[in-house]
């Protein structure tokens, strides 16, 4: 039974229907609000039992425009700067539908899916200044891509086979970072098997960049008590304040120390496509690198990057030992060969195609445009920083070292512990009124509302809005 459809007009109606319509959403996505909570009735919708029967595509699309278009998390608004979310792009937007489409495997294999992968890589080695022939995968996102990169670094520095013997084989393994690194670290201490403790948290300046001295002493206490440790995870771009360790010092200390040196740059090492790529001076000396297109890349969901310096350490973790089974064997001619190229630097041996959103939008909107976008993004931010300064109400939490803003709403007079509160209060209403959507974090234990900004449709207007609308909301709450 073939699943094509039995009208390829009626179907091709529809499907023109959607193009259209979606890219008529994403060309009003100013006239809307940039958030809407999902409606009681419409989530009872989603309880129905399962479809034994279809209906029509048209029908089906219908259900889609009713119950899920106008709910969405609200990335593409202009006004949502929470978490660190991307926002999209009509290009992505259409090569999703042509990856789609092709719907080809990514292990590896002999086809022209496989080339745009190896292609984008290159490129993205080449802007972020690793070596010619050094090592990358496309990825899920920001926490695969950290994995990737530790998983090699256990293997490079372990000092003993851990993938045949297993960590029992030698002493415990410990990591290094700062206190500001992303709970990613947990993930993977709990993925790899080394424990939660085996990451040792070191402190921070007021900056919130790591204190080095204070990581090299951790470095030499575990030395002395018998651990071994493997790697220091350096951070740029940290996600509560956009800070940025010192890559420079831990590349020396990683050298000092025979240590493996892996910078989470989930979006700040695209600073390095900006003319402000000196934020992250050092950034291309890392054994290994993880960066999310998906967020300060504009790209749609999902698409991490791992990048290896050394390509033989990135396969050393991950290739087959003794080589590919039988059915999965590269011949010498046919599509198999190169059958698990990309498989044999990650964990998916099923992959899809990832790459074509990049590879379309780098080609279409040009790099320099995209690191114009970021820049006007860290612009957007220290121009927010200085209005929020010079307001007598409002209170700058951290400095504005990148692309987010810490502020609350601060009038004299009212305790910590109400502040907080009052500030929590006017984040939800933010949210719950459709004006904004900023993110929360806490800074020696203040609530501050975060505005992070990773979002080309943001006008300058909007950041005014925002700040009056807290300047409003705050004293009409405190009121209550």
């Amino acid at each position: 039974m073939s699943l094509d459809p039995a009208d390829w007009n009626q179907t091709r109606a529809t499907g023109r229907r959607m193009v259209d319509d979606m890219l008529g959403w994403l060309e009003t996505v100013r006239d809307r609000p940039a958030w809407t909570s999902v409606p009681a009735e419409v989530k009872a919708r989603f309880a129905l039992p399962v479809p034994r029967q279809g209906a029509p595509l048209e029908a089906v699309y219908d259900d889609f425009l009713r119950d899920v278009l106008p709910y969405p998390t609200g990335n593409v608004h202009p006004r949502f700067w929470g978490w660190v979310m991307g926002t999209g792009t009509t290009t992505g937007v259409l090569a999703e539908l042509l990856a789609a489409t092709m719907n080809p495997h990514l292990a590896g294999y002999d086809q022209s899916a496989a080339l745009v992968e190896r292609q984008v890589i290159a490129w993205l080695v080449e802007l972020m200044g690793f070596p010619s022939d050094a090592s990358g995968l496309l990825v899920s996102g920001g926490t695969e891509a950290n994995i990737n990169g530790l998983m090699a670094a256990r293997v490079a520095k372990a000092g003993w086979d851990v993938r045949a013997e297993g960590l029992r084989a030698g002493p415990p393994l410990t990591l290094y970072g700062s206190a500001e690194t992303h709970s990613w670290i947990n993930t993977a201490c709990e993925t790899m098997g080394l424990g939660r403790q085996a990451f040792r948290v070191i402190t921070t300046g007021d900056d919130y960049r790591i204190d080095v001295a204070a990581c090299r002493a951790r470095i030499d206490a575990d030395i002395a008590a018998g651990l071994r440790p493997i790697a220091i995870v350096a951070n740029a771009g940290t996600v509560g304040t956009g800070a940025t360790d010192d890559l420079v010092a831990l590349r020396a200390l990683a050298d000092e120390k025979d240590l493996w040196l892996h910078v989470d740059g989930a979006f700040g090492a695209l600073v390095a496509w900006t003319p402000s790529r000196a934020m992250v001076a050092g950034l291309e000396t890392a054994d290994s690198l993880a960066f999310d297109l998906h967020k300060w890349g504009y790209m749609p969901y999902e698409v991490g990057v791992a990048l290896t310096r050394r390509a033989d350490a990135q396969t050393a973790a991950y290739q087959p030992a003794g080589g590919a089974p039988a059915y999965l064997k590269s011949p010498d001619g046919g599509i198999a060969v190169d059958t698990t190229y990309f498989a044999d630097r990650g964990l998916q041996l099923s992959r899809g195609f990832r790459a074509l959103k990049v590879w379309m939008s780098m080609k279409e909107q040009g790099v320099d445009a995209l690191g114009a976008a970021m820049q006007e993004n860290i612009d957007q931010a220290r121009r927010l920083g200085e209005r929020v300064a010079a307001h007598a109400d409002l209170e700058l939490l951290a400095p504005v070292t990148l692309n987010i803003v810490c502020l609350r709403y601060a009038p004299a007079g009212l305790p910590e512990a109400a502040l907080n509160a009052l500030n929590q209060a006017i984040l939800v209403a933010l949210q719950e009124r459709g004006i904004a959507v900023p993110s929360q974090t806490m800074l020696q234990g203040r609530f501050a509302i975060r505005v992070c900004i990773t979002n080309h449709r943001s006008r300058d207007e909007d950041f005014d809005v925002l700040v009056e609308a807290v300047a409003a909301i705050g004293p009409e709450l405190a009121a209550r």
